[in-house]
C-alpha cells in the first residue's frame, strides 16, 4: 500500500470520536486482509493533514492499534502492519464481552430498520472476509 493512498474517511459530525473512526477503520481492514504485514501506512503527520484533524487525533489512533499489535509505530521509521502469527485465543470473559457487544449492536441495528435476516448476512460476510487471516 502506498503512503499516498487514501485510506480511510471521518466523519466529524458523527458521535464517534475520530481516534476511535481512524482505529475501527483500519482495524476492520486488517482482520478483513485490506491491509497485510509490511504494507506502509502514511506517517501521523502525512494523515492528520490529509484527514484536516490533528497530529494527536491520529497518534492516538495509531498507539492504539500498535498495543494491540498490528502496527510498528517506532520513531523515525515508516508506520507498517505487522505479521500477527500467533494470536492469543480469547478468554471466556472476553468472548462473553464481545458476544453482549455483538448483541446491543444487533440491537441498535434492528431499532434503526435493520431487518433480522440483513443482520445475519452482514455478520456472515463479514465472517467469510476474515477467514484465512
Amino acid at each position: 500500500m502506498s503512503p499516498r493512498a487514501p485510506i480511510l474517511r471521518i466523519d466529524t459530525e458523527s458521535p464517534v470520536a475520530v481516534y476511535r473512526q481512524i482505529a475501527d477503520s483500519l482495524r476492520a481492514r486488517l482482520v478483513e486482509n485490506g491491509l497485510a504485514p509490511g504494507d506502509v501506512l502514511p506517517s501521523v503527520r502525512r494523515l492528520a493533514m490529509e484527514l484536516g484533524i490533528t497530529f494527536n487525533t491520529v497518534a492516538l489512533a495509531y498507539r492504539e492499534l500498535a498495543d494491540e499489535g498490528w502496527l510498528d509505530l517506532r520513531h523515525g521509521r515508516r508506520v507498517t502492519v505487522l505479521a500477527r502469527t500467533a494470536r492469543e485465543r480469547l478468554s471466556r470473559q472476553k468472548m462473553d464481552g464481545f458476544r453482549r457487544r455483538l448483541r446491543e449492536l444487533a440491537a441498535q441495528m434492528r431499532t434503526e430498520g435493520a431487518a433480522a435476516g440483513e443482520i445475519a448476512q452482514e455478520l456472515r460476510t463479514l465472517a467469510e472476509r476474515m477467514e484465512g487471516s
